[in-house]
C-alpha cells in the first residue's frame, strides 16, 4: 500500500468546510467505565443493517475519551431533540448534569432522560480507519418520540422541519 501524504492544513480546513455542506443530525454516546458513566456529542452515526439491527458510529482517536469507548461492551446512542443544544455543547466537552441520566437498565449502560430516541447497543466490531475508530454496534432494544430533531450543518446547530 502506498503512502499517502498529508495535506496543507489550508486542504484540510477546506476539506472540513466542504464536509460541513452535509446536515447531519446529532446524537450523544453513553457508557459506563469503571469511574463511572461517560458520554460523547457525535454527528457521525449511521443505520448500517435492518437484519441485523447494525448502528455505525465514528469516534476521533485525538479524544480522551476513545480508550474508554473502545472498551466499551455497551453504550447507548441518543438522537438529540431541537431543544438539547445544551446538551450537544456539554457532552462534546464531556460534562455531565447531575441527574442527567437514567440509573443503568437492562441495556447495561447509562441512558439520557430525554432523547428524541435512543438505541441501546452492543459491541460488535470496531474498525480503525484513518484518524477515528469506527464503532459497530448490535441494537438490543431502541425507543423513539415525535418531534423535531437537532442538526448539524455549516458549523451550527439548527432544526429539522417536520413539514406540515
Amino acid at each position: 500500500m502506498s503512502q499517502v501524504a498529508v495535506p496543507p492544513v489550508e486542504d484540510l480546513k477546506a476539506y472540513r468546510q466542504a464536509l460541513g455542506a452535509f446536515a447531519t443530525g446529532v446524537c450523544v454516546v453513553t457508557a459506563d467505565t469503571p469511574s463511572g458513566p461517560v458520554g460523547i456529542t457525535v454527528n457521525s452515526f449511521t443505520s448500517v443493517s435492518l437484519q441485523p439491527r447494525l448502528l455505525l458510529w465514528c469516534l476521533d482517536d485525538r479524544s480522551e475519551r476513545a480508550p474508554l469507548f473502545a472498551a466499551a461492551e455497551r453504550y447507548v446512542i441518543q438522537v438529540l431533540g431541537a431543544d438539547q443544544r445544551d446538551a450537544a455543547a456539554r457532552f462534546a466537552k464531556g460534562d455531565w448534569a447531575l441527574g442527567e441520566h437514567e440509573v443503568r437498565r437492562v441495556e447495561g449502560a447509562p441512558r439520557l432522560k430525554e432523547s428524541l430516541a435512543w438505541f441501546a447497543c452492543e459491541a460488535e466490531r470496531q474498525i480503525q480507519a484513518g484518524d477515528h475508530l469506527m464503532i459497530l454496534g448490535r441494537v438490543l432494544t431502541h425507543e423513539a418520540s415525535a418531534g423535531e430533531g437537532l442538526t448539524f450543518h455549516r458549523g451550527r446547530f439548527g432544526v429539522t422541519e417536520t413539514g406540515a
